[in-house]
């Protein structure tokens, strides 16, 4: 009978054949056909990336300032190839280190190593955590700004809880290329229900998923801005302390909530789906109006251009469920790509399997889109 050490031991040698045989795998790819498949296998293990030669010369990248209107501007990445073969802008997620989060400048290197010019703001109120309600027009700035740079025709590509302003600024800029949404919402009272309850819908298809404690606390202080003074303090007090540690005691803080902050606060702590509707009826008239505003199912079927949905099927911060209603909005023949071996922020751990195939397959998918003019 095997032994642990022993078990461990083929654990190891089969996560090292898996990781060659990708390896393998990608490079004959790469080589066979071309930039597609080098972003598809930069999207499936992006340390490998950087082994394989740029096309056409090594990129640079320059910080950069884009105006906002108002006086404002936005600091931003710009990444630019030796020869541009495209105009691409990447809008972050929900992360503090927003345009800076590593697994974003991997693929803006990615891209731009094929060719991609690429812009990549910094949208402060994503990267707060907070919902200022000029994000979608910030989103439009950064396009008009890409414009000028390049006569390519622009592309977009939103992330996470950043693809919900990507799409609807998208809406409103006819000539756009190609607008990409990954990890992506469609409505953002099914992501708190998700965040909530565990609990995510399609049609006649339900299920339900172990929920990260620390997505609570990411939707309370997002909640927190609609809040008053008094109370917004203290709420962002309290969503600040459990995301850096969910299991710190904050009752004291929580003690001293009443009104829309303990409504708020009831919220975020919720875990029984039969509750939810009247717990977002208790939330200031701003924060549903909100929701509303920034949630892009209404204003998919008016985008212009091709559409490039995808997600992870193990992705626990925003159901898969999301990409589909999106593409069934959208009509037509658009599918949303679903992705067996990606959870929300890229690749699960390397393993051989059908299912990693599969996903090969699709990955090249995406990434020919991506690089299409």
């Amino acid at each position: 009978m095997p032994t642990a050490r022993s078990r461990l031991r083929w654990r190891a040698w089969a996560g090292l054949a898996g990781a060659v045989l990708a390896l393998s795998l990608g490079v004959l790819l790469a080589l066979r056909y071309g930039s597609a498949a080098g972003l598809a296998l930069a999207l499936a293990a992006p340390a490998v990336d950087s082994w394989l030669p740029p096309v056409g010369g090594a990129p640079s990248r320059a910080a950069v300032s884009v105006p906002a209107g108002e006086g404002r501007a936005l600091r931003a990445d710009l990444y630019r190839p030796p020869r541009e073969a495209g105009a691409l802008l990447l809008v972050h997620g929900l992360s503090p280190a927003a345009h800076r989060h590593p697994e974003l400048v991997r693929l803006a290197w990615a891209l731009a190593r094929r060719g991609q010019l690429v812009l990549v703001p910094r949208f402060d109120g994503l990267a707060a955590f907070h919902l200022e309600g000029r994000e979608v027009d910030d989103v439009k700035a950064a396009l008009a700004h890409l414009r000028a740079l390049s006569p390519r025709p622009i592309r977009i590509a939103g992330f996470s809880f950043g693809a919900g302003p990507a799409l609807l600024a998208a809406a409103q800029v006819p000539d756009l290329r190609l607008a990409g949404a990954f990890g992506g919402y469609a409505d953002l009272r099914h992501v708190i229900a998700f965040i909530t309850t565990g609990t995510y819908r399609f049609g006649d298809d339900r299920g339900a998923s172990p929920q990260e404690e620390y997505n609570r606390w990411k939707l309370l202080a997002l909640l927190a801005g609609f809040a008053g003074s008094d109370a917004r303090a203290r709420l962002e007090a309290i969503a600040r302390r459990r995301l850096a540690n969910p299991g710190d005691d904050t009752r004291g803080e929580e003690a001293r909530l009443d009104g829309e902050g303990a409504a708020m606060l009831a919220l975020a702590a919720n875990r029984r789906e039969e509750a939810l509707p009247a717990l977002l009826a208790a939330l200031p008239p701003s924060a549903r109006q909100a929701m509303d505003a920034l949630s892009p199912l209404p204003v998919m079927p008016g985008l212009a251009g091709r559409l490039l949905i995808a997600h992870g099927a193990g992705d626990q911060s925003i159901p898969y469920t999301e990409s589909l209603y999106l593409a069934a909005a959208a009509g037509g023949s658009e599918r949303a790509i679903i992705l067996e071996t990606f959870h929300h922020v890229g690749p699960r751990p390397l393993w051989p399997s059908a299912a990693r195939v599969r996903d090969g397959g699709r990955l090249v998918r995406i990434a020919a889109r991506l690089l299409s003019p």
